[in-house]
Parts: C-alpha cells; structure tokens; sequence
C-alpha cells in the first residue's frame, strides 16, 4: 500500500507547496509512482506541475480534487500523469467551496481516505498539499495520512504556529487517526546571512531533535522562479543549491521511511564543498566558524 503523507503547515507562505512539488519530483523513479493531490484552493502545486499553456484547459475540464471530493466523479477519474512517474490530482477553481458542501456530509473527515481506498495500491508514495489552514481539507488530509511533514520558515511566528499544528494533530491522533505520526520538520527558507534564521534552526534542533530534518531548503531565486515555468527546482536549474537541497531531502525521506541510519557527515577539508552544504550540521559549523573568525 502506498505511503501517505501530508506536507502542512496552518502558517501561509513557508514553503509547503514548494516542498510538495519537488518532494514528488525527487522521490519519483521507476517503479516507485508518487501521486500528488493538491488539496490547496490556490492550486499553486497544480501550476508547479503543469505548462501554464495547458493550465486553462485543466481548470476547466471538470476533472479535479473538488469533483470527486463532492461525489461527482471518481478520485481515478480525476488524476493525470504529469511526468513519467509523478502522477497529479489537481486543484480546481471550485474548491474553495468545498468545506461548505462537506460540512453537510456524513463522514465528512474521512472523505479523502474513502476516495483513496481503491488506488492507494497503485502507487509507491501519495503527497497531499494541504491549505494554510485547519478547516475540514486539511482535516481529512490528516485523517487519511500515515504521516505528516511540516515545512517550517526560520522565523519567529513559525515557533508560535507551530505548537498550535502539533496540537491540533495530537487530536486527530486521539480521535481519528491513531497511526498517524509526524514525519519531521523541515526548515525552509533558509537565509545563512540573517542570524535569526540561525537561532531559530538551534531552537528547533533542541526542542525536536529526533523530529528535524537534517536537509535545510536554502532562500534560492531559482527556487523561486521554477513554479512560473511549470516546473519542480530540480527540473529547471538541477545544479542550483535549491535543486540539491531537495534530492538531500527526498534521499533522507526514504532513510527515514525504511527505518535506516542516518548518514555519517563528516565535516569537509575542500571549503568549496563545504560552502554547498546545506545541513543543520554544516550550516552550524559555519556560524561557528564565522564567530570564532
């Protein structure tokens, strides 16, 4: 059965779709097919997957999350291929209405998990880009989940939503979904000229130390270009720190998911290389230095 994980944050703007995209691009190989749904009314995974000359012709197809979640059509009838192995349901213009008829639903929460059922078999991952809230999509993005990622900006409010997300997945544990379980935190935006980026990078660290991911997304311009051309990082600028960062990520996903030991990181004699590097373990040995100089 396919592994589900939610990417979610209630905080708006610290990289979740971003990290969705490219996560699905990054895990995708052959014979390991990732299906991403874009549960997220902005439908911005939905433009990062697909040529903005064919967005008009998908939004208006009738084919997207938001009819199978209301009973329209089947959730197999909605999903397009993508790319050779990443697979997408995508987001639609009449989504943003969707808590509103689901609210008068029996099994509401468990929408999404029904509607899974039958596929869930036909691939190796299934991603859900959630909204930036905690209404009833992301509700049943939880309920369905085997495990939840929260990308995290390193800012001060990020500490502050954080602790009301983790809150919130404890009740869903509780009362829906015991086997859910948080995959990690994932520090995004990373801007190793700001020192609050890394103070926040230490706070976190030491309050969640075996919840962290050691990958850290950079603050890139290619990361910030990519979405406009239809594309994941890693596709449009495959050299760029933010395409690396990413193949790090989705390469300590898969550790992290068949139960195998961190890799050893020693700390680099070559400062070129050492200046790429974007783990917390190299990116504190820098500030380190940088104060010690």
């Amino acid at each position: 059965m396919g592994r589900l994980g939610a990417v979610t944050n209630q905080k708006g703007g610290v990289g979740a779709t971003t990290a969705t995209v490219n996560l699905a691009v990054g895990l995708a190989k052959p014979g390991h097919r990732v299906l991403l749904i874009d549960l997220d009314p902005q439908g911005n995974a939905t433009s990062g997957l697909t040529p903005p000359e064919e967005l008009p012709a998908l939004k208006a197809s009738g084919r997207s999350i938001y009819e199978a979640l209301v009973g329209g059509i089947e959730l197999a009838d909605a999903i397009r291929q993508v790319r050779d192995d990443v697979f997408l349901a995508p987001s639609g213009p009449d989504l943003v209405g969707a808590e509103i008829e689901l609210a008068t639903m029996e099994g509401r929460e468990r929408r999404l998990k029904d509607l899974l059922a039958p596929i869930r078999d036909d691939y190796a991952f299934i991603m859900v880009d959630t909204p930036p809230s905690l209404g009833l999509l992301t509700l049943n993005s939880l309920v369905a989940a085997d495990s939840v990622m929260v990308p995290m900006q390193c800012e001060y409010y990020a500490l502050e939503g954080l602790s009301a997300l983790l809150s919130t997945i404890t009740r869903v544990r509780r009362a829906l979904n015991p086997g859910l379980q948080i995959d990690g935190l994932v520090l995004t935006m990373f801007d190793a000229r700001n020192r609050l980026s890394h103070e926040i990078a230490r706070e976190v660290n030491k309050h969640f130390p075996d919840k962290v991911f050691q990958s850290v997304i950079p603050r890139s311009v290619r990361l910030s270009e990519s979405p406009s051309h239809g594309l994941s990082v890693i596709e449009y600028d495959s050299k760029s720190a933010g395409a690396q960062a990413y193949r790090d990520l989705a390469a300590e996903v898969l550790r992290r998911i068949n139960g195998e030991p961190a890799e050893e990181e020693t700390e680099s004699t070559d400062p070129q290389a050492a200046r790429k590097s974007w783990t917390l373990k190299a990116l504190f040995a820098r500030e380190d230095r940088g104060r010690r100089g």
